[in-house]
């Protein structure tokens, strides 16, 4: 295979990028020759993509063209590939010898269907890794196809001219069945960072139980057609339009995705395939992008590129990315996406052939991983029993509502809120009600028990085999894709146990993985955990606590306030006053620090800090009588305003004019 190999000097994109129905269109290699043809594959959890190489048409040259199918139709695979004559009959590549009858595969089907394609079609699998594939299809794009990255941000697509002297570092999230999240430091060196279980097979697998969809292309048509206000709580609905003018607040900013299913008494079969499709879509997008936000932010990075299968030039996706990426970075990061995104991993593969033997270089067992964990140091041996003021502080509070905040106490009264995060305790009841027909937490929780997540969930041996992913550290039995395994569009044909089991470990598990990245941003090594949704059930403080234990090694230490002032796991009784928080948690008028909406920094008018006054600190009961006095005004003020508009209307009746208030 070695006089085998691509010429990509002149290389560029034939036809119009950004047109609607381009889709993936072919890249035109003027010093290719046609024959033979190349042909290389990425065969991941749900989709199997090809790259390969065709005549112009009598012209000079040869044509990189891309294909995809569903893993589960291998056998239209194997058709098309016949069919194209990439390979002959008896299996030998066209126009090659017997030394060529090998293709390069990406992925781990090239692991688990190494025999179909040996008996199907009389070819090798030369098995290229799926990490190493990824990053080199990126780097080919960005540093060879003119336009092949570009943004998206309100409405608009803009091409960017990235220079190859200025291209490293980048982070690059590949969003496939799950999430994969790698730090690329130049060509052939790399390291996997981390990655999210919830990614586009979550909303795919999701996608099929509510709406009944039957590809991820439908989900995305309907949820062009949706309104995500419907099912999502909005701040508005939390705090009332009055505080949100007060606190600088958006009323639409995003709280808890699915929230307003929970008061709801609609069934599943009540709510629109359209507005459910673009509900999913805008939480998971979000989520995504937050987790990239928080990934490249501990790493120092500002350039954040999207590929994967899941994308696929879809505008509303890129929107959401785009948006919450500049939102959460105050416009300091931005996100860039690429054409043929889909097809990193085969195209890496391709660029495989005729590879002189140069390892890549992956980081991942060398200090630079460590990156992302140093600001976790180990928690010293002080007893529980031992804790003071002096010591206690700084720490992450996490308060699981409806959305998730998360709050940073730096002493007594001094507390500051950070992010929050959509995906609470409002999505997990609002998601069970609507799959499991459940009416309360204590039944969802109850399900859960009984319920086994694998019958629903893709986990990393499914995609890879018994072995799993040793490479990059991940055993078989790791969750690759939350609800990556629904295959039928039949709610009925799955166990609600395992529906509520699957649910319980998706999103527990991400609010630990958030909670970590933001704690070892600001440098925290203890987060207390508090709120309705996790304290007192005990399986979603052991699934939170594992997940914590996971991300940080072990060097982060979790604590659950369970009632007031008590340390759930640590046996140890507190009070908020002695932990700094007595104004946060004890008052139902600072409840607009706890809200879950999506936002960063310190609430413009919101007292997160004693205040001085005229040299004395101010007390939180001196704040507290404050805030109680400014709401009585507030009522007051909406009384007086409910009279006149009463007035108003009754003269407008009396007068015989219409009523347009």
């Amino acid at each position: 295979m070695g006089g085998l190999r691509v010429d990509l000097s002149g290389a560029e994109i034939r036809g119009d990028p950004a047109a609607a129905d381009c889709g993936s269109p072919p890249v035109y290699l003027p010093r290719q020759p046609a024959a033979p043809p190349l042909l290389a594959l990425d065969i991941g959890g749900t989709l199997i993509k090809l790259v390969y190489t065709a005549s112009c048409g009598g012209g000079a040259g040869a044509e990189l063209r891309f294909a995809k199918f569903e893993r589960r139709r291998l056998q239209e695979c194997f058709d098309f590939i016949r069919a194209q004559g990439l390979v002959r009959c008896n299996g030998s590549a066209m126009g090659s010898s017997k030394e060529n009858m090998t293709l390069k595969a990406s992925g781990g089907g090239a692991y688990k269907f190494t025999e179909d394609f040996r008996e199907k079609l009389g070819v090798f699998l030369d098995k290229v890794d799926e990490m190493d594939s990824v990053v080199s299809g990126a780097n080919f794009l960005l540093q060879n196809i003119p336009g092949a990255a570009f943004t998206h941000m309100n409405g608009k697509r803009s091409s960017i001219d990235i220079s190859p002297n200025n291209l490293f570092p980048y982070l690059l999230v590949n969003i496939g069945s799950g999430v994969s999240i790698l730090k690329v430091t130049g060509n052939k060196k790399f390291e996997r960072v981390t990655g999210t279980h919830i990614g586009g097979g979550t909303m795919f697998g999701l996608a099929k139980l509510l709406t009944g969809c039957k590809s991820y292309d439908e989900f995305l048509q309907l949820s062009q057609k949706g309104d995500n206000f419907v099912l999502d709580l909005i701040v508005k609905d939390i705090c009332g339009e009055l505080v949100c003018q007060k606190q600088g607040l958006s009323t639409s900013t995003l709280a808890s995705s699915f929230g307003k299913v929970i008061t709801s008494k609609k069934k599943l079969t009540d709510y629109r395939p359209e507005d459910l499709a673009s509900t999913l879509l805008s939480a998971f997008t979000y989520n995504i992008a937050q987790i990239s936000f928080l990934v490249a932010s501990i790493l120092g990075l500002r350039r954040v590129f999207f590929g994967g299968s899941y994308i696929r030039g879809h505008k509303s996706t890129m929107e959401n990315i785009s948006y919450a990426i500049d939102f959460w970075s105050q416009g300091q990061m931005q996100a860039v996406f690429l054409q043929h995104e889909g097809y990193l991993g085969a195209l890496g593969a391709l660029m495989s052939y005729g590879d002189p033997g140069d390892k890549i270089t992956n980081f991942e067992e060398t200090k630079e991983e460590e990156n992302i964990h140093e600001s976790a140091v180990p928690v010293d041996g002080t007893s529980t029993g031992e804790h003071n003021d002096g010591n206690i502080f700084p720490y992450l509070l996490v308060n699981i509502g409806s959305g998730v905040s998360m709050i940073e106490v730096i002493g007594n009264g001094k507390f500051e809120r950070i992010i929050g995060s959509h995906l609470g305790g409002g999505t997990i009841l609002g998601l069970a009600r609507l799959l499991t027909g459940c009416s309360s937490y204590d039944e969802f929780l109850e399900l859960s028990q009984r319920g086994n997540n694998l019958a629903v969930d893709l986990t990393v041996g499914d995609i890879y085999g018994e072995h799993g992913y040793p490479k990059i550290g991940l055993p078989a039995s790791t969750t690759a894709a939350s609800f990556g395994k629904v295959s039928s569009s039949r709610l009925a044909e799955y166990k609600v146990e395992d529906l509520a089991a699957a649910l319980l470990n998706s999103f527990t598990y991400n609010i630990g993985q958030i909670a970590y990245f933001v704690a070892n941003l600001s440098g925290l090594k203890r987060i207390f955990f508090r709120g309705a949704y996790v304290c007192g059930h005990e399986k979603t403080m052991d699934k939170i606590s594992r997940s914590l234990k996971y991300w940080s090694k072990g060097q982060v230490q979790t604590t659950f306030l369970c009632h007031e002032g008590f340390l759930g796991t640590l046996g140890a009784f507190w009070s908020y006053e002695n932990m700094g928080i007595d104004g946060l948690a004890a008052h139902d008028v600072i409840r607009e620090v706890l809200l879950g909406a999506p936002y960063t920094g310190q609430l413009p008018s919101l007292p997160l800090t004693k205040q001085e006054d005229n040299g004395e600190g101010m007390t939180f009961e001196g704040e507290v009588e404050r805030l109680r006095h400014d709401n009585a005004m507030l009522k007051s003020e909406l009384e007086r305003l409910q009279r006149e508009n009463a007035e108003l209307k009754a003269k407008l009746v009396k007068s015989g004019k219409p009523n347009t208030l």
